[in-house]
């Protein structure tokens, strides 16, 4: 069963959610808050598996609600799903630097939501990775998009194949999407993107596509570079 937490400062939002996802066996909503320094502390009290995390909210809003709770290791077991209109680039952006785990739109199909909200407590899969991929394209095509958070020294810790691998990640592909285009085994594909999450010290798949892109392994412009 997946523990899930929402967090919207809408009661409309919160309830539609809420209905929607009562109707997935797999799937239980533990708790609602109405932002983010409430999300903070209920994922504190419930412990649960994802947040499905407004981002714009009075007083803590999305994104330091989620830094707040990827940075505290009590609580960074709790993943977080970003809702969000697609409308806000930079918003969504900083929310994946801050240890967002994918994004997902408040106009989605029910059936996608509870789909997002699996893909991420799996961990294994960026979430709709074309508009993640165009999404970060965008936003780190504009000038002083660039982090100094990640060190594009730390590429010579991976070898050639990870290397290649992490260019395929950052560009927004699944593990069978890799495999496809690599000639190996979606399991070859995810035991190499955990090597590259664990060398990097990622927290996740979609902090991948941050790194490839702000340390120039990927451009905006969607090519890749070689391996070394």
């Amino acid at each position: 069963m997946i523990r899930v937490l929402i967090a919207d400062d809408q009661a409309l939002i919160r309830t539609a959610v809420r209905e929607i996802l009562r109707t997935h066996d797999d799937i239980e909503v533990v708790g609602e808050a109405i932002d983010g320094r409430d999300a903070v502390d209920r994922v504190r009290l419930l412990n649960p598996d994802v947040v499905l995390m407004d981002i714009r909210m009075p007083g803590t809003d999305g994104i330091q609600a989620t830094e707040l709770i990827r940075a505290d290791a009590a609580l960074s077991a709790s993943r977080v799903l970003i809702l969000t209109t697609f409308e806000e680039d930079d918003y969504v952006v900083a929310a994946l630097r801050a240890g967002a785990s994918g994004f997902i739109g408040k106009g989605s199909e029910p059936d996608d939501i509870a789909r997002a909200i699996r893909t991420v407590h799996a961990g294994d899969a960026l979430l709709s990775p074309a508009a993640t991929r165009g999404l970060i394209e965008r936003y780190l095509a504009s000038p002083g998009a660039s982090s100094d958070r990640f060190d594009a020294s730390r590429l010579s810790e991976l070898t050639a194949r990870e290397t290649e691998i992490l260019a395929h990640v950052a560009r927004g592909e699944s593990n069978e999407e890799i495999a496809g285009e690599l000639f190996i085994s979606p399991h070859t594909a995810k035991t190499h993107v955990n090597r590259i999450m664990a060398k990097l010290d990622a927290r996740d798949r979609s902090q991948l596509v941050v790194w490839g892109y702000e340390t120039g392994l990927v451009h905006p412009t969607g090519g890749g570079s070689s391996p070394a």
